[in-house]
């Protein structure tokens, strides 16, 4: 590895209202490394760096960049200087090209007496951003046409225009599937051998192994270790994380009772005959590739999504689920996929988005007392260990973890015959995801009936009594907990 130093964060602290967001932390990062920064929700990863992009200001400590110290008060300094940022909330306008996406706010222009966009330059200069990190299209394809891992080429495109140095990734592979994280990690080792150091976020301490050569842990706004990206440092780097041992915790074995749900034929626009039981006290795991049509197979029995034809029980009753008010009513609750945009509204409270499910049911005369709300929320707060200082937080200050424990607190108010968990531990920390798998079997020995959607195949084998395995909108298998294995879920799901 190159040695030479191309930036340092020292003696760095950050505080919110309330919380003490970062105390003294010091970081290097060399020229053309890849540099990975792992700790759980709320250890301050996001912080650390939104500071180094120009979004937060520190309240204390120095930012040295190439020998020179800087304090980059918005994101366009820090790009000027060569520190770009890439969050998991794509920046792009989807109803502009690739080329005026590429080169918005530092356009080509032309002319004499008056400058304008040269989109003749910015079509040449994009396309050959798009050629270096392999991505095979023209310029002028509008972003609202490209996949998700299209549009992440596409951030780092941008990142390059600027001549960035840095480039900073917050959770790059959260919405990526295998081989476009392969492609992701190609490009990023490329621009490594180029010279530009990669900072990389994840929760995905598999994918720290395979592409960065050094690891900083930070826990609770404190850097608490540095070492080597070496698989066999695996166990030390979550002890250092979450100051104990983890790992998926198999679902005790629970009783159970009757068929709770029932699908039969169940078709959309995207899914063809879907058919199934669920038992109460039962983990439903629904596996397969991304896009294969898990979550519309879910969306459609929760009415979030117009079904074609097909029916529904709920405990040996046909019912019509036409919209989620309706799924809401029978006892139906979804934990959505993303968590952001359909599970919270972020600007509300923790305790108006945990009684925001179950408001009818607690006050059906419509008068709302505020203390019995308040006391819902700190029985949830407490039951699920949220880290807040108060439920009168806004939902939007939360880590990642915590938002989706607030999500999970709001369905179980309503005490639901089914809950239907999908992708309930993406983007969350390995601590919070302990937890949730905790929650998940306690759930299910309360005799509620579970539906699971994951990505990460150890979670589906841990937690599952069955596996539905989905490819291409069609169920391909259905396996008991004793034949599953992550070859056979593979081996169907690419049928």
């Amino acid at each position: 590895m190159n040695q030479e130093i191309l930036i340092e964060m020292r003696n760095i602290y950050k505080s919110f209202p309330g919380v003490q967001a970062l105390s003294d932390v010091n970081i290097t990062v060399y020229k053309g490394e890849i540099l990975a920064i792992v700790g759980e929700n709320g250890a301050g990863k996001s912080t650390l760096m939104k500071i180094l992009a120009g979004i937060y200001q520190k309240d204390s400590g120095k930012i040295i960049f190439k020998g020179k110290e800087i304090n980059p008060q918005t994101p366009h300094e820090a790009q000027s200087l060569g520190i770009s940022m890439i969050h998991q909330e794509f920046n792009l306008a989807p109803n502009l090209d690739i080329a005026t996406n590429i080169f918005l706010g530092k356009e080509p222009k032309k002319g004499k007496l008056i400058k304008i966009f040269d989109y003749k330059k910015a079509f040449y200069e994009s396309q050959k951003l798009l050629e270096i990190i392999g991505l095979d299209l023209p310029s002028d394809t509008l972003v609202r046409n490209l996949t998700v891992a299209q549009q992440q080429i596409v951030e780092i495109a941008k990142a390059l225009a600027s001549k960035s140095e840095i480039i900073i990734m917050d959770e790059p592979t959260s919405a990526l599937a295998g081989k476009e994280v392969e492609k992701l990690f190609e490009i990023a080792r490329n621009l490594k051998n180029q010279g530009v150091s990669i900072i990389f976020i994840t929760h995905r301490l598999e994918e720290v192994f395979q592409i960065a050569e050094r690891i900083i842990v930070l826990r609770d706004g404190k850097k608490v270790g540095e070492l080597p990206a070496d698989k066999e440092r695996y166990n030390e780097v979550i002890r250092l994380m979450v100051g104990r041992d983890l790992r998926v915790i198999p679902k005790p074995e629970t009783e159970k009772g009757d068929i709770v749900l029932e699908v039969k034929n169940l078709s959309s626009n995207k899914i063809h005959n879907i058919s199934f039981y669920l038992k109460k006290g039962e983990v439903l795991g629904i596996a397969g590739l991304v896009g294969a049509g898990r979550t519309e197979i879910v969306r459609a029995i929760f009415g979030a999504d117009p079904k074609t034809k097909g029916e529904i029980y709920l405990e040996g009753k046909k019912v019509d689920i036409r919209t989620p008010k309706d799924a809401v009513k029978l006892g139906i609750g979804l934990v959505p996929e993303d968590r952001k945009l359909q599970g919270l509204i972020l600007n509300m409270a923790i305790y108006e988005n945990i009684s925001l499910a179950s408001l009818p049911f607690l006050f059906p005369n419509y008068i709302i007392k505020a203390e019995k709300e308040y006391k819902l929320a700190n029985h949830f707060v407490e039951k699920l260990k949220i880290r807040t200082p108060s439920i009168f937080q806004k939902v939007l200050n939360l880590s990642g973890g915590n938002q989706q424990k607030v999500v999970l607190s709001k369905w179980l108010a309503l005490n639901p015959k089914v809950l239907i968990l999908d992708e309930p531990t993406r983007g969350i920390d390995v601590g919070a995801k302990a937890e949730i798998h905790s929650l998940i079997g306690e759930l299910a020995k309360q005799g509620i009936g579970i539906i699971l959607i994951s990505s990460e195949l150890p979670e589906i084998l841990a937690l599952s009594d069955r596996v539905l395995i989905i490819s291409k909108g069609r169920i391909t298998a259905e396996l008991p907990k004793e034949n599953i294995s992550q070859e056979t879920i593979m081996q169907y799901a690419v049928i």
